[in-house]
Formats: structure tokens, sequence, C-alpha cells
């Protein structure tokens, strides 16, 4: 098990890396997944049933695409994230929507600033990969949910099929470093996406953990052979 040390090292990077690309982030992602992306967070809202009276929390915001959508299903949401780009962002994108449902808020995901089991809902799209301590991440997470409540997870995956998987690092090892270039001048600028996929439980290690915290009816939904992978848990 890490250091505290190492834990905030991690953060820290990871802070830096959210803050230099902050500008690029959606143009990157639209690149990278050829907008897909855009119809995988459509998919988390949609699963995510957020209803009238209900209050969520779409956690690592970033620039805001999921709060943003579940705004339009009604609810009260709270976007937060550790990066202050991201958020400055998301922030900007609300402001021109004039969507004033959503709040947001600076946070650390292992130090949630909110009341036990005060949420119906948490969302966070690629995130859980990029926390110090996923596990901290998820006990703080299944801390503020209600019994009852919803989680879902949307992140990269590692697909089952040996051929596939091998197939699908080569393309991460090659074009994530040209992406790097384009956007921050600096070709290991996305690499960690690789190598924090490489030590990512994904979907089977995700699902045993949420089992181990009680969560219960824990479904996984691969997508593009298990590159991608949403779950969603309920709280006892």
């Amino acid at each position: 098990m890490g250091t505290s040390s190492d834990s905030t090292s991690h953060t820290q990077k990871v802070d830096r890396l959210f803050g230099a690309i902050a500008v690029r982030y959606n143009l990157v992602n639209d690149i990278q997944s050829l907008g897909l992306h855009r119809v995988w967070k459509r998919r988390v809202v949609a699963l995510a049933n957020l209803n009238e009276g209900e209050t969520g929390l779409d956690l690592c915001c970033g620039t805001g695409d999921i709060a943003i959508g579940l705004a339009k299903r009604g609810g009260s949401i709270v976007g937060m994230d550790l990066n202050r780009p991201m958020l400055n962002q998301a922030a900007a994108r609300l402001a021109k929507r004039g969507e004033k449902s959503v709040s947001l808020a600076q946070a650390d995901a292992l130090n949630l600033p909110l009341g036990d089991h005060t949420l119906d809902l948490v969302t966070i799209g690629y995130g859980l990969r990029n926390l110090a301590n996923m596990e901290d991440g998820l006990r703080e997470i299944t801390r503020v949910l209600k019994p009852g409540g919803r989680l879902l997870i949307l992140d990269f995956g590692k697909p089952t099929n040996r051929l596939l998987r091998s197939s699908y690092y080569l393309y991460l090892a090659w074009m994530l470093p040209v992406f790097g270039w384009l956007c921050c001048g600096n070709a290991s600028a996305y690499a960690y996406i690789l190598d924090s996929l490489k030590k990512y439980p994904a979907q089977k290690g995700v699902e045993a953990k949420l089992s181990f915290l009680g969560y219960k009816s824990v479904q996984i939904i691969d997508i593009m052979g298990g590159a991608m992978s949403i779950h969603i848990a309920i709280r006892q």
C-alpha cells in the first residue's frame, strides 16, 4: 500500500496534467473517441434515472458533461472536481447555457465536504482510475450515498479477449503521445492514461470492491468489447 506522500505526489501530478489540458480537454476527447465519449456519457445520464426532488453528485466532473446532462433530467446536481481550471471550464459552459440547477465545488474525492447519507446519486466519469487511492474514494462515495442510492462509474476497461486487449494497448501506446504533443507540446502528457489503465482493476476488480463495500446488484455494461465500461451499483 502506498504512503501518504505517494498519494500526495500522485494527486499533484494528476492535478497539474488536467490543469494543462483543461482548455483543450473536450476537443481531445472528441478526437480520441471520434465523439463517442459524448454518447457514453449520455448513456450514463439516462441510466442514472435522476428524478425531481433527488440530489446527485457528479464527482471528478471535469468540464461538466455529465453534470449538464443530469441537470436536464431534474433534481439538484453538484459537480465536484479537484482541478480548478477544469471547474472554470465547467462554470463557463453552465453560464453560457444559463443553467442554474448545477452548483460547482472544488474538492478532493477522498475527503468530500458532504454529510453522511445525503445523496441519491453519484456519477463519476473517467475519474475513479485517477484517484490516489481508489478504495478510499469508493468508501467516501459510499459514505455520502443514502441507503438505496445509485452509483454509476464510466471509465476505461480491459477487454477480456487477449487479442483485442493487446491491440487496444498498442493503440494507446502509439496514439497517446501524439495527443500529448499536439495538445500540450509534451508527448508524455497523455501517457498517464495507459499507465493508470494497467494498474486499474477494471470491470471485475471494481465490481469486487463494490461488492465488498456492501453494494447490491452491481451491474457491468461493457462498451466496445470492454474497452470502456459502466458500473451500476445500488448502496445497501
